[in-house]
């Protein structure tokens, strides 16, 4: 079965380096040193509070980045529609399997990145981030896996649906907890007073 716009699922097909199912124990491999990495900077593997919730709805409490999913999630869905996009332009003639590869590497690297001192403290100083302490490992690994999926359903989706869904987390999470992907990069990057000042009004 193939997917959509000619690509190939993995674990079907044929890779032009490897094969599939090979490309995909490489992405867990990541996942695992990922997992390795953060252990051995000290995040802790769940939340303090000893409890794994599917779903933390509350962005401003202690809980939130410690658990499988929170509203920062959709942000690392997009990621994956991101990662696909940019991979299909640089890697056209490469299988889907070493494309979801590359996606992983460049998000495990930022989970890793983003969890280090320099990036949490960058955190609570320019965005509403105060309280921020950095990722569960669960969450961050978690945050890899939805890129993951994302990527996957952007190699199966129309380009005008992928489109829509993006635009509907950034609303909907920009409405919901005044931060969505496109505020975090620009806050993280170039801070602006009044819109910190708007999202802690919240």
């Amino acid at each position: 079965m193939t997917a959509a716009r000619g690509e190939q699922v993995p674990g079907k097909g044929h890779a032009a380096f490897g094969s599939p199912t090979a490309w995909l124990f490489a992405c867990l491999a990541i996942l695992v040193l990922q997992a390795a990495i953060e252990w051995a900077m000290g995040r802790v593997p769940i939340c303090t509070c000893g409890m794994v919730k599917l779903f933390e709805p509350q962005v401003m409490s202690p809980g939130n980045s410690q658990h499988i999913s929170d509203w920062y999630t959709p942000s690392h869905i997009i990621h994956g529609f991101l990662f696909y996009g940019l991979t299909h332009l640089l890697m056209r003639r490469q299988g889907l399997a070493p494309r979801l590869f590359v996606a992983t590497l460049i998000e495990a690297a930022w989970e890793i990145a983003e969890n280090s001192p320099v990036i949490i403290d960058r955190y609570r100083a320019a965005t509403i981030s105060l309280d921020y302490v950095g990722d569960s490992i669960l969450n961050s690994t978690m945050d890899t896996v939805f890129m993951a999926l994302g990527f996957l359903a952007a190699a199966r989706l129309p380009v005008w649906l992928i489109v829509v869904i993006a635009v509907f987390f950034e609303i909907l999470t920009g409405f919901l907890i005044r931060d969505n992907l496109t505020l975090n990069v620009l806050m993280l990057v170039w801070p602006i007073d009044a819109v910190k000042a708007w999202q802690g009004a919240l």
